[in-house]
């Protein structure tokens, strides 16, 4: 299984970054990116500890492991720039916190990270058609979500996605040891958003294209 989305203590996440991926692997991972929460403050320090954690872990387990960052709670005009960095500094995964229904996340942050072509918008919330597009035409990879609250909005993503022609990604957002889905309960949390088996399989397929280049 592929998940690209998950928090150690870099940042709000409550395990360090070889005990996720301790957990990632007990739960059945084959690759993952840790891509813990960074703003302005934090962001260059944030990578150059993950991709050196991930520097060290590289071969010595069953996993891929990939630095990334999720850039969270910045006005939109600084996505763009916060992206660019990221790259430059050598994220491999760049993911932008959406407008979730559940975070008081500033108004045109899912336009932002589309326009700035993140590789991943993390729980979009109410995105709308015009954005929907404007992703797939992008190559921006919309995420159905297995983090409660956020995974309110997981139907509405689905049915937008399918409607309008962008590309989904399914990842848990984990912080805590619970939230490492196996492959069966991730299943069960993207056919409730109203997705079946084979988009699930195709959800997988549209990770391990996005990590293609990237190693």
């Amino acid at each position: 299984m592929i998940d690209l989305h998950m928090h150690s203590t870099f940042s709000d996440g409550e395990l360090i970054p070889s005990e996720v991926v301790s957990r990632a692997l007990f739960a059945g991972y084959t690759h993952l990116a840790i891509t813990d929460h960074v703003d302005p403050s934090n962001i260059e320090h944030v990578l150059k500890g993950m991709i050196h954690v991930c520097a060290q872990l590289r071969g010595k387990v069953g996993a891929k492991v990939y630095p990334g960052v999720e850039i969270t709670h910045v006005p939109p005009r600084l996505i763009a720039p916060l992206v660019a960095l990221a790259r430059r500094k050598g994220a491999k995964i760049v993911i932008v916190h959406g407008e979730t229904i559940v975070e008081p996340v500033p108004k045109g942050t899912n336009l932002a990270a589309i326009e700035a072509r993140a590789d991943i918008l993390a729980h979009p919330g109410l995105i709308t058609a015009e954005e929907t597009l404007l992703a797939g035409k992008n190559g921006v990879f919309l995420e159905i979500t297995a983090r409660r609250g956020h995974s309110l909005a997981n139907g509405h993503v689905a049915r937008m996605a399918a409607k309008h022609g962008a590309r989904m990604v399914y990842n848990t957002d984990s912080h805590s040891p619970q939230d490492f889905t196996p492959w069966e309960s991730a299943l069960r949390i993207i056919r409730g958003a109203g997705l079946s088996e084979a988009d699930a399989g195709r959800m997988q397929k549209n990770a391990l294209e996005l990590l293609e280049g990237k190693e």
